[in-house]
């Protein structure tokens, strides 16, 4: 059975770099996007929202649920032999 790959410090630091940003980006475009605006606005910010959100989702994915490959080392020799 593979084992849970421990995240190291510096993987959760740029993790939680990137949820600051997104959280900084998404406030001031947000509180930005339909100033001066009468009436009904696009709001174009929810497209930025949601793709930077599902980006941020599979970033912790990847730092808090990997595994193992037992077989990564294998491949790597094979392919230096190549």
């Amino acid at each position: 059975m593979p084992q849970k790959i421990k995240p190291t410090s510096r993987q959760k630091t740029i993790f939680y770099v990137h949820t600051l940003v997104f959280a900084i980006a998404c406030f001031v475009m947000w509180t930005t996007y339909d100033k001066g605006v009468k009436g009904w606005a696009y709001p174009w910010p929810a497209w930025i929202t949601a793709a930077w959100g599902l980006s941020l989702i599979g970033h912790w994915c990847a730092v808090y649920t990997s595994y193992e490959d037992k077989g990564h080392e294998d491949y790597k020799r094979q392919e230096a032999n190549g």
